[in-house]
């Protein structure tokens, strides 16, 4: 089933099928390490860059900045959801995350 990911409104929102799903405005909960050194860091992210899918989670790069320390810097692979039977399931922006690690080439 294809499922149709893109940024709106210069970066505010993550459309999942055609339909405003996750926006800029949520903290989110970072896992120590994930993001600064805080732990947990609570992140309050300013701009989407970019959305994929890695098998069922959708995941996002964005730019935050971490309300404790002040840290600013752009986020790879955060998880915002997940695709359970075609459908669009977010994640609670106040649930501890961490990014998506990337699949290392084990050969």
């Amino acid at each position: 089933m294809a499922i149709a990911l893109r940024t709106l409104d210069d970066g505010a929102w993550i459309s999942v099928n055609d339909s405003r799903q996750v926006s800029v405005s949520d903290v989110w909960t970072l896992s120590r390490g994930a993001f600064c050194d805080c732990e947990p860091a609570y992140v309050l992210l300013e701009a989407f860059v970019d959305v994929s899918v890695d098998g069922p989670i959708v995941a996002v790069d964005a730019v935050g900045q971490c309300l404790e320390c002040g840290e600013r810097d752009p986020i790879d692979r955060l998880p915002v959801g997940r695709m359970v039977d075609g459908e669009f399931e977010p994640y609670e922006p106040e649930g501890v995350q961490s990014r998506i690690e990337p699949i290392l080439d084990r050969s």
